[in-house]
């Protein structure tokens, strides 16, 4: 007599497979509904890692635009002024050299400050394009090439000065804008660096030029006309 063989066991765990499309969905019933729920993996949690800024460049940058700042004081309190040191052709005198200088240069500040506000969207009407950077660098360039001879005159002519506030004043400014100026010039140079040090940077620059146009320039024109 044959043996008849045993029934294979049920497939799943309630019941025979499907004929159904394996692509599909697995219908609810082979779901075991006691299983622990995995919540789906998500990455807000992740690390990532990302450079830290460069504040010792920063510090870097600071510390050398001091050691300039003081040097040229230094240098302006223990020099005796000559009284004379820019002689121009087509001036009267070295005041009237420096002051029309100095102007030129603060015309050229004003409109590195509205390229940079261009460059960074801020310039309201106005979009910037690959000419905008080439005007922002080369303003600044010709705008410290012309303030040298009027530094040099100051430095040399006269030296620095405190009998009244405003020669102190500007005697003040003149230091502190090249200190700002060279500390400008060597956060440029660093990688990572903050994305505010830049911006604040060159209005710190901007508003030593400034001061240094009022206490100067706006002042001799004021005081003795406009004229060459």
């Amino acid at each position: 007599m044959t043996t008849r063989p045993p029934e294979p066991p049920d497939f799943g765990p309630t019941g025979p497979p499907l004929d159904s499309d394996l692509t599909q969905p697995v219908p609810g019933h082979w779901l075991d509904e006691t299983a622990t729920n995995v919540a789906p993996l998500t990455f807000e949690d992740e690390d990532v890692y990302t450079d830290p800024p460069n504040i010792r460049g920063v510090v870097g940058a600071l510390s050398v635009g001091a050691l300039v700042a003081v040097a040229l004081g230094v240098y302006g309190s223990v020099h005796e002024g000559t009284g004379q040191a820019l002689n121009l052709a087509g001036f009267s005198d070295g005041l009237h050299a420096k002051a029309w200088l100095g102007s030129v240069a603060f015309v050229l500040a004003i409109l590195q400050v509205l390229s940079a506000m261009a460059m960074w969207g801020r310039l309201p009407g106005f979009t910037a394009g690959r000419g905008t950077a080439v005007v922002h660098r080369w303003s600044g360039r010709v705008a410290v090439l012309v303030s040298l001879p009027v530094a040099a005159h100051c430095l040399y002519a006269l030296g620095f000065q405190s009998f009244d506030t405003r020669v102190l004043l500007h005697s003040l400014l003149g230091c502190f804008f090249y200190g700002l100026f060279v500390c400008k010039m060597v956060v440029l140079t660093r990688s990572r660096t903050p994305g505010w040090v830049v911006p604040v940077a060159g209005a710190a620059v901007f508003t030593a030029l400034v001061g240094l146009w009022v206490t100067s320039s706006l002042w001799f024109f004021s005081e003795f006309g406009v004229s060459l």
